[in-house]
């Protein structure tokens, strides 16, 4: 089985191609190949934090983790290798940033599997260069394009807001529920009725949850997280704009949260890019305990289908179902202090 997703074996089928050049990694990368590509030089920007701590082993100060590449590290590169995300919003706001720094006649190679819209590029980019599809293998297609025009780009722009509950959520493209509040993150707040103390929310998103828990209940100290720049930016927005406190970092699952917690709740994601993937539910399940305090709640909502209730009972002993639909559950489980049975009476034989 190969190490490198789809598209990336579709690069490797033209590596002779950059072995001269300065290569910039970006997009939604999925794999290390980045950190083992032969050329002049490699440099990678990561928006995905758990992708980033894989490629930095390697490669250090040139792979950067942030919402947008910085200059520097854009600096002299000739080449750009693009991995096309599922959201097409996405790809055009990263794009368009690229395309405002790389200097014009800088040739890019973007790659995608046709299912996430990578077509898309095609009409994208067609104001700024000739554009053509260079490659078509494992379900993916390979776009090579040369800028002949720069773009102008002003992150303020790419804002977008709407309301819920009378909180303000401010979003970037790519952020989850961008437009509007997803149907299962709406049954979770429906069950926060309550809460006190340190509360941590994993795969915080625009930072709905929070902001609306903390409006209801002021009195709580918020702890937010999310592997995706662009969550933790719209977070650190979100949370500004209804004047609420918190703090905002990036962490893949618990890999940069320290103490303990009297409520964990999360919208755990079930994908990583387009791959369905649960290891990210099972990694903060497994792990709650670790972070919550004796007493401590851990509340998630998952899509009714997935296997997270054998998990919670083999990590907390048992759970339950706070709500339901006919797509969604709301688990609760609580991390009490483990009882121990009753050591069985020792019969001793009398010595003779």
């Amino acid at each position: 089985m190969s190490a490198f997703c789809p598209a990336s074996e579709v690069i490797l089928r033209h590596t002779d191609e950059f072995t001269e050049r300065r290569v910039l990694f970006a997009g939604d990368l999925q794999d290390e190949l980045a950190s083992q590509f032969e050329a002049k030089n490699v440099r990678v920007h990561c928006s995905q934090y758990h992708h980033w701590r894989q490629i930095n082993r390697t490669l250090g100060d040139d792979a950067q983790f942030s919402l947008l590449p910085q200059p520097a590290l854009v600096a002299d590169c000739d080449t750009l290798i693009y991995y096309w995300p599922k959201s097409k919003q996405e790809a055009q706001f990263q794009l368009s940033s690229l395309l405002s720094q790389l200097p014009v006649g800088s040739d890019m190679f973007i790659v995608g599997e046709n299912r996430s819209g990578v077509r898309s590029a095609e009409t994208l980019l067609a104001d700024f260069g000739a554009i053509a599809k260079i490659d078509s293998a494992r379900r993916c297609s390979l776009y090579h394009f040369r800028l002949d025009n720069q773009t102008q780009f002003n992150l303020d722009e790419w804002w977008d807001e709407y309301a819920i509950e009378g909180t303000t959520v401010k979003t970037l493209p790519g952020v989850f529920s961008r437009d509007d509040l997803d149907l299962g993150s709406k049954l979770l707040l429906s069950v926060l009725d309550s809460a006190k103390g340190k509360v941590l929310d994993i795969g915080c998103g625009a930072g709905v949850l929070s902001a609306v828990l903390a409006k209801a209940m002021p009195e709580v100290e918020l702890t937010l997280s999310d592997v995706s720049a662009i969550a933790i930016e719209s977070s650190k927005a979100t949370l500004e704009a209804n004047h609420l406190k918190g703090k905002v970092i990036a962490s893949d699952v618990f890999s940069d949260i320290e103490g303990r917690f009297d409520l964990i709740i999360s919208n755990p994601p079930f994908h990583d890019g387009l791959q369905t993937s649960f290891t990210t539910a099972e990694t903060l399940i497994r792990g709650a305990t670790k972070h919550l305090q004796l007493g401590g709640r851990l509340i998630i909502v998952a899509n009714a289908f997935l296997p997270y209730a054998e998990i919670l009972d083999a990590t907390f002993g048992s759970h339950e179902v706070l709500a339901h639909t006919g797509r969604f559950k709301v688990y609760q489980a609580i991390h009490a202090r483990p009882t121990y049975p009753a050591p069985k009476n020792k019969k001793h034989r009398n010595k003779r």
